[in-house]
Formats: C-alpha cells, sequence, structure tokens
C-alpha cells in the first residue's frame, strides 16, 4: 500500500505510518502464531528435562508473556477486524492454526506442572473444552469454507496441528496424574493419545492426496510441512508418557501396545527428519525461494524441539542411552533454531512494521 501525497503532478509516493502499518499487522495475523508460544514452552521444558533450570525459566517466562501477549493481539483482531479472523476460521488453509492456541495451553501446562499442579490443571481443562469444541467445529467449518473444491486440494501441515493439540493434551493428563485424584487423567491421557494417533493418521492419508493429486510447487512447500515430524514425536512423547502411569485399568489396558507404538511414531518423525532438510534445500537453493520470516518459521521451530523431547523421553521410560545423547544434543539444535527464528521475527518486526 502507497499512499500519494501533494501536487498530482510529482506524485510522491508516502510510506504507511507505524500505526497503519501496525493495523496491516493486525489484519493479516496468522491463526498460528500461537507456535512460538509452543516452540519456547518445549525448549523450556528440555531444558528443565538436562537440568538446566535457570534457562529454563527464563523461556518459561517468554513463553507465557508471548502467550498473554498474542491473546491481546487476537481479541484485538476480534473487535477491529473480525471479518478477516472469520474467514481465517473457514479458511482450508489458514483454519487449522487455531489449534495452536490450545496445545500453546497444554505446552505451558506441562512446564509449569513441575512446580504449580493446581495451574497445570486448570489449565488443561481449559485446553480440553476448547479442542472439543473446536475439534468438531473447525473441520466442519473449514469444509464449508472449501465451497465446490475438493478439500483434500488444501491439505497441508498445518491439519497435523489437529493431531498435536489431543497429544497435548495426553503428554499434560500424563504428566498431571501422579499429583491427581481418582482415574479420570489416566482416562483422559489414554483416550486423547489414541485420538491423537487416529487424526494423525487421517490428516497424512489427505496430506499424501494433496501431494500427490493436484499440483505442488517449491512455494507450497511451506514451512508447516514440519509439523508432519512434530506431530509424530509428539505422539511417540504422549506414548512414554502413558506407558509409565502408574498402575491402573486404563494405563494396563494399553501399556503392551503403546510402547511399540510410540517407538513407531519416534522412526517415522526420525524418518521425517532429513526429507524435510531436503525439501527445504529444494525450496530454496534449487528454485530459489526467498527465505523470509513469517510466523510459519514457528511451525520448524517447535517440531524440533518435540523430536528432542521425544528422544529424551523414550531414552528414560524404555532404557535407550542413545536416545538420551540423541536428545541431549538435541536440547542445543532445537534452542539454536529457537534463537535464529527469534531475532529473524524481531528484525521483521523493528524494519517492516515499526521502522519502514
Amino acid at each position: 500500500m502507497i499512499v500519494f501525497r501533494g501536487d498530482p503532478a510529482d506524485r510522491e509516493p508516502r510510506l504507511p505510518t507505524v500505526q497503519q502499518r501496525m493495523h496491516q499487522a493486525l489484519r493479516e495475523l496468522s491463526p498460528g502464531y500461537f507456535a512460538a508460544v509452543m516452540a519456547t514452552g518445549i525448549i523450556s521444558i528440555e531444558l528443565a528435562a538436562h537440568d538446566f533450570p535457570v534457562l529454563s525459566r527464563i523461556m518459561l517466562v517468554v513463553a507465557i508473556g508471548a502467550f498473554v501477549a498474542l491473546l491481546a493481539l487476537n481479541v484485538w483482531r476480534f473487535v477491529a477486524h473480525r471479518h478477516e479472523l472469520l474467514h481465517d476460521f473457514t479458511h482450508p488453509l489458514r483454519g487449522f492454526g487455531f489449534y495452536t492456541f490450545v496445545a500453546a495451553i497444554d505446552v505451558v501446562a506441562v512446564r509449569i506442572a513441575l512446580t504449580q499442579h493446581v495451574v497445570a490443571t486448570v489449565l488443561l481443562s481449559i485446553s480440553i473444552v476448547l479442542w472439543l469444541t473446536r475439534g468438531y467445529l473447525i473441520p466442519w467449518t473449514t469444509r464449508l469454507g472449501a465451497g465446490e473444491h475438493p478439500i483434500a486440494a488444501a491439505a497441508n501441515g498445518t491439519w497435523f496441528i489437529w493431531a498435536v493439540g489431543a497429544q497435548s493434551i495426553s503428554v499434560a493428563a500424563a504428566v498431571l496424574t501422579p499429583f491427581g485424584a481418582g482415574q479420570w487423567l489416566p482416562l483422559i491421557a489414554v483416550g486423547a493419545w489414541c485420538l491423537g494417533l487416529f487424526l494423525y493418521l487421517v490428516d497424512g492419508v489427505f496430506v499424501v492426496m494433496r501431494l500427490l493429486s493436484y499440483p505442488f510447487t517449491a512455494r507450497d512447500l511451506t514451512p508447516p510441512y514440519w509439523v508432519a515430524m512434530g506431530a509424530a514425536a509428539i505422539t511417540a512423547l504422549a506414548g512414554s508418557k502413558v506407558a509409565t502411569l502408574p498402575p491402573g485399568p486404563f494405563a494396563d489396558l494399553v501399556r503392551p501396545a503403546i510402547r511399540p507404538a510410540a517407538l513407531f511414531a519416534w522412526v517415522i518423525a526420525s524418518w521425517l527428519l532429513p526429507a524435510l532438510v531436503a525439501m527445504g534445500w529444494w525450496r530454496h537453493v534449487t528454485h530459489r525461494v526467498p527465505l523470509r520470516y513469517d510466523a510459519n518459521m514457528w511451525s520448524i521451530v517447535f517440531p524440533l524441539g518435540m523430536y528432542g523431547m521425544a528422544c529424551t523421553s523414550i531414552a528414560r521410560a524404555d532404557r535407550l542411552p542413545y536416545l538420551g545423547t540423541l536428545g541431549t544434543l538435541w536440547v542445543w539444535i532445537s534452542l539454536g533454531a529457537w534463537l535464529l527464528t527469534a531475532l529473524a521475527g524481531i528484525r521483521h518486526l523493528a524494519r517492516d512494521v515499526l521502522l519502514r
């Protein structure tokens, strides 16, 4: 958008003001931006698991701050740009990004559960209600938003966040089980894990149909496709947590099947990792698609952090020391990716919104 001022004869262009650029950024705010909270939260959990308490607390504070800021921005967007927000809610390419809000709550709840069990339980309860309502509503609204076009033509990596949301509930419920009363938390942990596995398979079918049945270019290979790996990793993490639940009717019933299923999910995540790196090379080097910051970049950081946490959790649950070594190494890989993405985001905010 360029505004012209002064004499029409010279028509000198004038760039939009800071206020106009901020409103434009708010209007176009991605519903998947809560992936930044997910990425920050999972790295905080990783650091805590590897005995870096100070760094872990710093990342937790950043995650909570980002969550509050994004929540306020989304409320503001609903008030000021309600049409655009509702359009995103019904758009097959953007609607599933709203599940990042649910997963962000659960990731923060898991980290808080290390010290504040009551607060974490309240957050888990909120996320369950939100996931259930959105779990039925978003697939329906996005289907209506597709119009006459086949819904599979719009399938993309953001669809896997549907499964991530379910598995994040499973992880939070499993972590809180030792501090809760009754069998509700184990039931939620087991049920959410089973449902998340089912949704991962369903999402995988639609995304594969999209890749095989419709034209696909390098520009279509956006960062959210990394969520396919992150969804497999969180399935492995949730499975390892469910497999180590205290003895009980629900956990004992599924424990023999969940251990191999969790390892299977980890293998899928490991297999996808080099494939996604190769696809990134094909996109940015072979086809020279510019590498620019946008909200989708956090969809790479969260899967990296989740993969490292899955390695650590499976290693401790099944006594696999070599996976533990990989998990320790992966802490610094995911933290490095977080720092690069955060710096790119700050630069984007300063250069393109505040100072341009």
